[in-house]
């Protein structure tokens, strides 16, 4: 049975709230830094969140992010960044990957990075810094007094007791037959703009759902003391509050529980809704945890009853991305003329042409590119320059050299780079992940998780002779590893493996290789992860984006994606 989200309603068997609790607090030291070093200008970082210290992952890790570390730990700025694990390997969590801040934040956790605890590394590749340490630090030096640890507590003691309180805030349903009236401080309230109180205000009444008045009281007291307990029966109802009071902070991390339910509904009306909500609501977090489940599920959605019915912004947000997982891009366009002609008066010409613009025409298989100018479909015909540019342009691509073309491109022009193609030609599957092989079959090519196959050096047809041969193996075993002499530390890895004439190709062409873990019963997709030195380790469930729906019965695809440099 799926789930909707017409109003303000989530239905949720009582008998599964216990695994899906979550406490949403901001301590003292939330996002704050340290360095682990002999020096106290100089060391690894790591980074405070959820009640505990972890390091960061030198992925992205560049000057401008040492820049905001020192800074924020109050020194001049960075002398130099350190990556690799050189001031040792930290413990516990990797709490930030893929760190890429502009250097003007003014503290770590504003910069952009994967989201917090989702990495792929390891603790030999934690970040370090060196900080400038400035000249004049004798006489002006400061040092910084905290004790507002408790200062969250008393003033939610203070919203209980209601002592001293000034301003009324009454809650109703629209039926009216219900209504709730609490007593709270005006001056708590003018911490939240979009509340509009002003010193002669005294009263304030707001239309909320009967079903959400439970959770209003918890939703005001963390006004006061920034801290509250979330599950998902609360979740949806304090999302929308947040919403209406304008708590941007407590929306995005509400909406990171609704995570919970995204993998849960194989018809995917449950992940349109939650979309089209976030749409309403300006939740960014919800709209992009949406977006990256069905671009890893597209192929799935495309023949689900759903497909016909996806609003034009959803489709627009789905097709700019690079994470799709389809078959190829020929088969993508096949798919949105369909939807095109489903739709058809909704859509106008100019939305219509808008989508097939992100169609990615140079990376259509020239053959199909070849059979696509004999078509006579009504929408052809309507968008007749924008197809012939387009199949042109793929011809282009198809025949000559990228050095040829790379300058009539814009530099940040993803047409040219790859999505996530999982046709036979650029991928293999292991379904097979029992470990109860004898040795002499393991080790002498009797197992099912080793598999050759050999791609194009690159989809342009100048490339189609020129094949590199890869060996895709999963190992789930400390054995498995040794033979092959790979340090191991968790289960289960998996190599991806070059070999031929791909050294030819890298001045020209990159792989961006990918590996995809669905569930075998249900298939869906719920991670997607790249390859760092040919290798991918798995992530435990509380590190993925995503919970996961089939912990110990998944399969994996390895799939190839060459890229022009």
């Amino acid at each position: 049975m799926y789930l909707l989200w017409p109003l303000l309603f989530l239905h949720v068997s009582a008998a599964r709230l216990s695994s899906f609790d979550v406490r949403l607090k901001q301590p003292k030291q939330e996002g704050k830094v340290r360095l682990v070093g002999d020096l106290p200008s100089s060391g690894r970082v790591e980074v405070y969140h959820d009640g505990q210290w972890g390091t960061v992952c030198d992925d992205g890790w560049d000057l401008a992010e040492a820049q905001v570390v020192c800074r924020q730990l109050g020194f001049p700025g960075a002398k130099s960044f350190m990556p690799g694990g050189r001031y040792g390997e930290g413990s516990g969590s990797i709490w930030l990957d893929d760190m890429n801040c502009k250097g003007s934040e003014s503290s770590l956790s504003e910069c952009s990075f994967k989201g917090w605890g989702i990495t792929d590394c390891s603790h030999k590749e934690d970040a370090g810094v060196v900080c400038e340490t400035g000249t004049n630090t004798t006489s002006n030096r400061q040092f910084s007094v905290d004790n507002s640890l408790g200062l969250s507590e008393d003033l939610g003691l203070l919203f209980d007791s209601g002592s001293g309180c000034d301003f009324r805030i009454k809650v109703k349903d629209d039926s009216e037959e219900s209504e709730l009236t609490f007593c709270v401080h005006s001056m708590i309230l003018m911490f939240y703009p979009e509340l509009n109180i002003t010193k002669d205000s005294r009263t304030l009444t707001m239309d909320v759902s009967q079903t959400c008045h439970p959770h209003v009281s918890a939703f005001l007291r963390y006004l006061y003391s920034r801290q509250i307990d979330v599950s998902i029966t609360s979740a949806q109802c304090l999302h929308q509050l947040a919403f209406n009071f304008g708590v941007k902070k407590l929306m995005e991390d509400v909406g990171r529980a609704f995570t919970l339910l995204i993998p849960e509904d194989n018809t995917f009306h449950t992940q349109v809704s939650m979309f089209e909500y976030g749409l309403r609501t300006g939740d960014l977090v919800l709209q992009e945890n949406v977006l990256q489940y069905l671009s890893w599920n597209f192929e799935f959605l495309i023949s689900s009853p759903v497909w016909s019915t996806i609003s034009f912004h959803m489709m627009d947000a789905l097709l700019r991305r690079s994470d799709l997982i389809v078959k190829d891009e020929a088969f993508l366009l096949e798919a949105l003329e369909r939807w095109i002609q489903d739709k058809g008066d909704e859509i106008s010409s100019d939305q219509q042409a808008s989508l097939l613009n992100h169609i990615r025409f140079l990376l259509i298989p020239v053959d199909k590119l070849y059979e696509m100018q004999f078509s006579s479909s009504i929408l052809h015909r309507n968008h007749e320059k924008l197809y012939l540019t387009g199949l042109l342009r793929g011809f282009q691509f198809n025949a000559l050299p990228f050095s040829k073309i790379r300058n009539q491109m814009y530099n940040t022009s993803s047409e040219y780079l790859p999505r996530i193609y999982t046709g036979d030609e650029w991928s293999v599957f292991i379904n097979d992940t029992t470990v109860n092989y004898q040795y002499h079959n393991y080790y002498y090519g009797q197992n099912n998780r080793i598999q050759s196959f050999s791609t194009p050096a690159h989809p342009s047809a100048l490339y189609k002779e020129q094949n590199v041969q890869w060996q895709a193996q999963v190992f789930l075993s400390n054995q498995e590893c040794s033979y092959y002499g790979i340090p191991c530390t968790s289960f289960p890895v998996a190599r991806f493996l070059a070999s031929g004439n791909q050294n030819m190709y890298t001045s020209t062409i990159r792989y961006s290789n990918r590996l995809i873990l669905t569930c075998k019963n249900e298939n869906n997709i719920f991670h997607v992860q790249d390859f760092k030195n040919d290798m991918a380790v798995i992530p435990n469930n509380s590190s993925m984006g995503l919970p996961n729906p089939c912990p110990d019965d998944y399969s994996f695809r390895f799939v190839v994606r060459p890229e022009y440099i």
